[in-house]
């Protein structure tokens, strides 16, 4: 009784999580991905492109660049417009100016793999190519799985001005570049030097700093295994050294028409690199 009259209390005062029951505007935008994409990456490469003057960390980017799913409604509500906003969730139609990150799904499940050790989400001796099946069936995510979270945004939208896709590989590859773009989209007018200083106040190591820094105050690291760290890597391509190749091959067998289409090169020379999605070929951008 006491728990629902608390919740009730929360509730009245909007200090009950938004989740994903918030008011979405028509100017808000919103940075999209599939969990494990590089979004935390570029939430700080945004937040210290918009805010050069703050000192971008982990314990304030859930305020500089807000995910509603761990905020309160209140704060939510308090948030100066046009906002721009971090989710992980699949199409949504009140979503109307999204940039789509992308990521390609074998490094994706060696990164959510590493990260759901770190979270306790899976048993601690599961290897990595157990993990595989479930990873495919869309068990270890909340989210569905990579080629469902991706189709449910690029069936839709892919064509429509207000819809940006970033690859997380071109990112890396070209950072200034492809966040220019990104800052375009937005309507930020940056010069070369705002850009470069954000890509650096943006770097791995940095963000490695950060995160052993702030790892107690942001809900992301907050009571998670220390000794596995949130920011890896952060580079392309670790599939090939991680993956077993049987891992590899059940991936793009069951999800290549999807990365041939965002230009994934395959590792099995037999599946058609020209084949695509039905739902591709005749979608229209909405």
């Amino acid at each position: 009784m006491l728990r629902r009259l608390q919740h009730a209390v929360k509730r009245a005062a909007g200090l009950d999580l938004a989740g994903n029951h918030y008011t979405v505007y028509p100017d808000d935008t919103f940075l999209v991905s599939y969990p494990k994409s590089g979004n935390t990456w570029v939430r700080f490469l945004l937040a210290n492109l918009i805010y050069p003057n703050e000192t971008v960390g982990f314990a304030n980017i859930n305020r500089l660049l807000p995910a509603p799913g761990v905020l309160t409604k209140r704060f939510m509500k308090s948030l100066p417009r046009p906002r721009i906003l971090k989710s992980h969730e699949p199409f949504d139609v009140r979503f109307r100016k999204v940039i789509y990150l992308v990521r390609d799904p074998r490094d994706v499940a060696v990164s959510e793999y590493h990260f759901d050790r770190k979270k306790r989400y899976i048993a601690e001796n599961m290897t990595l190519e157990q993990f595989i099946e479930p990873f495919l069936a869309g068990e270890t995510s909340s989210y569905g799985s990579w080629w469902e979270h991706v189709a449910s945004w690029i069936g839709p939208r892919y064509g429509n001005p207000a819809f940006l896709v970033a690859r997380y590989e071109d990112l890396l590859a070209d950072p200034i570049g492809e966040t220019a773009k990104i800052a375009e989209f937005l309507g930020i007018a940056a010069d070369e030097a705002r850009l470069k200083a954000a890509v650096e106040r943006s770097s791995a190591d940095r963000m490695r700093k950060l995160e052993k820094q702030d790892a107690d105050k942001w809900t992301g690291t907050k009571n998670t295994v220390k000794d596995i760290p949130f920011v890896r890597a952060a580079k392309s391509g670790g599939w090939k050294e991680s993956l077993p190749p049987a891992a590899v091959e059940r991936i793009e067998v069951a999800w290549f028409p999807l990365m041939n289409f965002l230009g994934y090169e395959l590792a099995n020379r037999e599946l058609d690199p020209k084949a695509m999605p039905l739902w591709v070929k005749t979608a229209q951008p909405t």
